[in-house]
């Protein structure tokens, strides 16, 4: 079974900076790409990162690109997203999520369309 375990949300100041981790289990990292997402209230569930550790591959969306840094810890089954230098529009629940990879490759503009396993999410609010 296929289980994703967010941690890490808080509240911080502008300017501050947290950790957020993503436990996994019921599969390997080279088979999945794990991708971080988010929702703030009354917007629509955004892809803020992702990584294909099997293809070395990251993605950050415009809106963090610069600011936050995902990275993998094969041994501990665990994917983590730094995030510095945070705004208060960085407030929302953030989501891990993972899909598998066919053929070898995965197509990060797939992101838009989610993910097939989620967490329950960790809430992160950025105080002004």
């Amino acid at each position: 079974e296929v289980q994703l375990v967010e941690s890490g949300g808080g509240l911080v100041q502008t300017g501050g900076s947290l950790r957020l981790s993503c436990v996994v289990s019921g599969f390997t990292f080279d088979d999945y790409a794990i991708g971080w997402f988010r929702q703030a209230p009354g917007k629509d569930r955004e892809g803020v990162s992702c990584i294909s550790v099997s293809e070395n591959r990251t993605y950050y969306s415009d809106s963090v690109k610069g600011r936050f840094t995902i990275s993998s810890d094969n041994a501990k089954n665990t994917v983590y997203l730094q995030m510095n230098s945070l705004k208060p529009e960085d407030t929302a629940v953030y989501y891990c999520a993972a899909d598998r990879i066919y053929g070898g490759h995965y197509y990060f503009v797939d992101l838009a369309y989610g993910m097939n396993y989620w967490g329950k999410g960790t809430l992160v609010t950025v105080s002004s």
